[in-house]
């Protein structure tokens, strides 16, 4: 089984603060970093790192050389990758001492992707592979039909949440992994349980992974009891990549085989060990790291 990640390559420019700007300020800043980043590219590092084969596809555009080559090292699959004549896609991320952060996106490259495109790339996948994809980047819906309609497995994980992921049909999607306020935003529904007993009464066949912070996470499948996992205590010094780390290491453990329980504790300890780093691609864990 392979793994191809249609997924967003951002510029992370990221300012260590002493509390998020307000509106109207001016605030000198401790440190400043530019990083390999967007939610894609997080993840199939993360994937990499955690020991699978995966397949990266996108469009990388002007100044985003740093971000091919910061796969490339990962031994990510970069054949499928689109090289486009508009802006690379960049965020501005800040980092408080807590290791809080706040993110403005600009889609730029990532907003490039065609149907055309879609279909040459997904043409040499199989029913036997699986897609994973988040909401960095266009035609999110045509991405989930024509991958259905070959018959691959899905994961998705809606972020950043807004009308598109809201309005999507995750009768299509195998897996969805999101944080609470997503799932509230998805189902109304404050508590946890109460959002995947509303997401299994719509969707039927869909999995779920709900992370709650520092409150660890909930693995949801049909017909079974919520699997709680419990979030392992460490100093933060930033979230920013923390879910993506999470995503990755859970994702490859389900194609290598492992029990879904046990991918939960593999991610969360590999979380753990991202979020006491700075950066978010930089700070993912290899698999000696999380399992040594």
């Amino acid at each position: 089984m392979r793994i191809l990640n249609y997924g967003s390559l951002n510029l992370d420019y990221v300012y260590s603060v002493p509390r998020f700007v307000s509106s109207g300020e001016t605030l000198a800043v401790s440190g400043f970093q530019i990083n390999a980043g967007g939610k894609g590219l997080n993840q199939s590092i993360a994937l990499a790192r955690a020991g699978a084969e995966v397949y990266h596809a996108g469009c990388v555009g002007a100044g985003g050389g740093m971000l091919r080559d910061m796969l490339q090292k990962n031994n990510v699959d970069l054949r499928f990758l689109t090289d486009v004549p508009v802006p690379q896609g960049c965020a501005m991320i800040q980092v408080t001492p807590d290791g809080e952060n706040s993110i403005l996106l600009y889609g730029g490259s990532n907003y490039a992707l065609t149907r055309g495109q879609i279909d040459g790339v997904l043409s040499y996948f199989t029913s036997e592979d699986w897609l994973l994809l988040q909401n960095e980047v266009n035609e999110l819906p045509y991405l989930i039909a024509a991958a259905k309609a070959r018959g691959m497995h899905i994961i998705l994980n809606p972020s950043p949440f807004d009308e598109v992921t809201a309005s999507l049909d995750y009768n299509q999607i195998d897996w969805v992994i999101m944080n609470k306020p997503e799932s509230l935003r998805l189902t109304v529904k404050n508590k946890p349980d109460a959002a995947w007993e509303a997401l299994h009464e719509r969707f039927p066949s869909l999995h779920a992974v709900i992370t709650l912070g520092g409150d660890g996470s909930l693995l949801c499948r049909p017909g079974e009891k919520p699997y709680y996992q419990p979030v392992i205590k460490t100093d933060a010094v930033d979230t920013t990549g923390a879910g993506d780390t999470f995503t990755g290491f859970f994702f490859a453990g389900l194609v290598e085989g492992l029990r879904p329980e046990d991918c939960m504790a593999r991610a969360a300890k590999a979380a753990a060990i991202c979020v006491s780093r700075l950066g978010a691609a930089p700070a993912i864990p290899t698999l000696n790291e999380v399992d040594g």
